[in-house]
């Protein structure tokens, strides 16, 4: 008997700790991601930064400054939309975390409504979700009276 108490209490605490572990593997998972984005994308810029450093460094002149600028120019554009393009991909990664957050909880919430009516019942000493038994008792201590 003290066994199948103790599986019942490590069932139970194995329950109760699930959603926890799911949040922390999903929270996890989307650092990890995130995080390898970011360095992606840092490492993109410095690139950028490093090309224009050594185009800099080529200027010898006033055609060369001229070209400089207009590779400045077209750079400065490249940059904007690499920037607009990381900012919509972090957000499309963000919202694909909190919907993921939402499910997570949605789970969890029934999951727990679900304990607490099993627990309500077996603590009024019904079984849980059959109504037949019940009512063929009841039916028959009708009868014998």
């Amino acid at each position: 008997m003290q066994d199948k108490m103790t599986e019942a209490l490590n069932e139970q605490t194995r329950q109760f700790f699930e959603p926890m572990r799911k949040l922390n593997s999903m929270m996890l998972k989307n650092m990890e991601k995130m995080t390898q984005y970011q360095m992606e994308s840092m490492k993109r810029y410095s690139q950028m930064g490093t090309e224009r450093m050594r185009d800099a460094s080529e200027v010898t002149d006033a055609e060369s400054m001229r070209d400089f600028g207009t590779r400045q120019a077209e750079m400065m554009n490249e940059l904007s939309k690499q920037m607009l393009e990381d900012a919509k991909a972090m957000s499309e990664m963000s919202l694909e975390f909190k919907a993921e957050l939402e499910k997570l909880y949605a789970e969890s919430g029934q999951q727990l409504a679900e304990q607490a009516e099993k627990a309500g019942q077996a603590a009024k000493g019904e079984a849980p979700k059959s109504d037949e038994p019940a009512k063929a008792t009841s039916q028959s201590t009708s009868r014998k009276r």
